[in-house]
């Protein structure tokens, strides 16, 4: 006798024990499609873009205050727009913003990876490149001489956010 369990002292046959009826295909002929609309798609709730340009966030109700910004998800879940203001009126004006004018590593890897990857899909250089054909080195000449054309947002802990050029930032 085996480990497997047959008596022959080979391996057990792989259908055995299996009934042929076991598996019914009318079972999935009767079941009707998924619709997603059905499912979703209840009253009162609108489709809307947020100010990145996404499309496809939700939100419940009708009126002009009741909408989800940047994916507010516990605004989404509750159903009722509770404490969600739009985006630009959380927004610190250049003059009172209290951030470091310092950029931080974080940042600086972020801002030269995006615009190599930008560089990497035939975006305009905005430096003289000298004959460098790698878009890593040539982000890093555009940050040198400040010229790259990307916005820091920074996001404070009460939802506020400051915006800052690359320019300013030293």
């Amino acid at each position: 006798m085996s480990d497997y369990g047959g008596d022959d002292g080979g391996e057990a046959e792989f259908n055995e024990g299996y009934e042929e009826d076991h598996y019914d295909d009318d079972h999935f002929e009767d079941a009707e499609p998924y619709d997603r609309e059905e499912v979703d798609g209840e009253e009162g709730d609108e489709e809307v873009g947020d100010s990145n340009g996404v499309n496809g966030m939700r939100t419940h109700g009708t009126g002009p205050d009741n909408f989800v910004t940047s994916g507010d998800v516990a605004a989404m879940a509750s159903g009722q727009g509770r404490g969600v203001v739009d985006e630009n009126k959380k927004k610190i004006p250049n003059d009172k913003r209290t951030t470091t004018p310092y950029m931080t590593k974080y940042e600086r890897a972020r801002l030269l990876g995006t615009r190599a990857l930008q560089i990497s899909m035939n975006a305009p250089v905005l430096v003289d490149t000298e004959g460098q054909t790698d878009p890593l080195k040539i982000a890093l000449k555009e940050l040198n001489e400040k010229k790259i054309p990307l916005v820091v947002r920074r996001y404070l802990p009460d939802g506020y956010y400051e915006d800052w050029t690359c320019e300013e930032l030293l």
